[in-house]
């Protein structure tokens, strides 16, 4: 009896996820719309008060003080703020539905050097968490795949797409190396000797690729070493996901060895050598704020400070958001929570908008609201980084007014008539 219960209850589960809210993808915009009388906040560092955002076709055609402005579509935004849609750097977002349901993981390969996987592919746009981050100003997700060493790919997707193909904003952007853990805890075991093994056999591993890419013909083709052609001609980006100090020396001598364009993710101890990091041009994605400090005579406000003593020593960085807890919807709380410990509140919104999209590579594109920009755009009543002002009342991708509807929502409206809620 009780396996039948578990399996009726494991049943209803998936069946409750596989029931999708009524919420479509945006059509394609029509006409020109002119978004007027806001506090416009670029994501450059600039304001321009009682603006006014001008796009037309999916593109940005003006930003300026408000005036009237014929044949368009015009938004009254009076007292509220306009911002870039927000980017968040590194996530799972459709790919691990509920972690406690395998059926719903799709983040995982077997093995532990997998290049050629792609997140991509595997991104379930009917994912009910989707929605709710759309709700929060987050229009863009960096989605990269977990397990191995070697994960695979990631790409930039639009969180507002009918299909993966849809939804794909910047295709196989990086590919993804989990730093085995260099600590060693006690003098009974010694887990950094094996973990300097796996690190020795990822740098075997490129190696192996740059001799087959030096090849002019190959008689067979090998589709881990094509899948990182893009490291060596810099079009991909190597994301490095490690914390120490140690950890961060080795992925810059990977940067070194193979001439890769490397990206820090994590990088809690990465306050302690910003010299030596800005020297290589190493960019941090500072991805959990709301935790503790790696040691216990660090401050333990240490992690809310780091983006500021990043942000002071020049070091290249952005915010992002991987507490699967709070299903990656907080990534403005995060950066409110930088404006609290030093920095402005422009260069905290530039971490999440134009400092991510810069790291990403999709800057030319996005992340500022700029002339000759893609329109992605939100509106706040109020400041988007503060959980009780922020209320996203428009949000655009490419010029298409997005619903801002979600499954909660819905069971919002659906019970507060059962409890006669107000």
């Amino acid at each position: 009896m009780k396996k039948i219960f578990l399996s009726i209850c494991l049943m209803s589960i998936i069946q409750t996820m596989q029931a999708q809210e009524t919420v479509y993808p945006a059509a394609p915009q029509q006409g020109t719309i002119a978004l007027t009388h806001a506090t416009i906040h670029k994501g450059n560092g600039e304001i321009v008060e009682d603006g006014m955002v001008l796009f037309s076709n999916g593109k940005i055609i003006d930003v300026r003080k408000t005036a009237p402005v014929a044949d368009a579509k015009v938004i009254d935004c009076t007292g509220k703020h306009i911002y870039p849609g927000l980017i968040s750097a590194a996530t799972n977002l459709g790919l691990n539905e509920i972690g406690a349901v395998r059926a719903t993981r799709d983040e995982y390969e077997l093995g532990s050097i997998n290049p050629n996987v792609r997140s991509a592919i595997a991104y379930n746009t009917d994912s009910k968490i989707i929605n709710t981050l759309k709700d929060n100003g987050i229009l863009f997700a960096n989605v990269i795949p977990n397990g191995g060493i070697i994960s695979g790919s990631s790409s930039v997707m639009q969180l507002d797409a009918w299909n993966w193909e849809d939804a794909v904003y910047k295709m196989d952007g990086g590919i993804h190396f989990r730093m085995p853990y260099l600590a060693r805890f006690s003098e009974n075991d010694d887990p950094v000797k094996d973990a300097m093994k796996k690190i020795d056999d990822v740098r075997l591993f490129f190696r192996g690729a740059k001799a087959y890419m030096a090849e002019q013909r190959h008689e067979h083709t090998n589709l881990k070493f094509e899948a990182v052609r893009g490291l060596f001609s810099k079009q991909q980006t190597f994301f490095v996901h490690c914390e120490l100090v140690k950890e961060m020396m080795v992925a810059v001598e990977f940067a070194k060895e193979f001439g890769f364009k490397t990206v820090i993710v994590g990088g809690s101890d990465s306050w302690k050598i910003t010299d030596y990091l800005k020297e290589n041009n190493i960019a941090i994605i500072v991805n959990q704020m709301h935790t503790l400090p790696n040691m216990q005579d660090d401050d333990v406000d240490l992690p809310y400070k780091l983006p500021y003593l990043l942000q002071q020593a020049g070091v290249s960085y952005c915010i992002s958001d991987q507490d699967e807890q709070n299903r990656y919807r907080n990534l403005p709380f995060n950066a409110g929570v930088a404006a609290g410990y030093g920095l402005t509140k422009e260069q905290a919104l530039q971490a999440i908008t134009l400092n991510a999209a810069k790291i990403l590579g999709i800057d030319d594109r996005t992340g500022s609201v700029e002339k000759g920009k893609d329109a992605n755009i939100v509106v706040s009543n109020g400041d988007i980084l503060d959980m009780k002002t922020s209320i996203i009342t428009y949000a655009f991708i490419q010029g298409r007014q997005l619903t801002l509807d979600d499954k909660q929502k819905q069971l919002y409206e659906k019970y507060k008539h059962k409890y006669n809620i107000n």
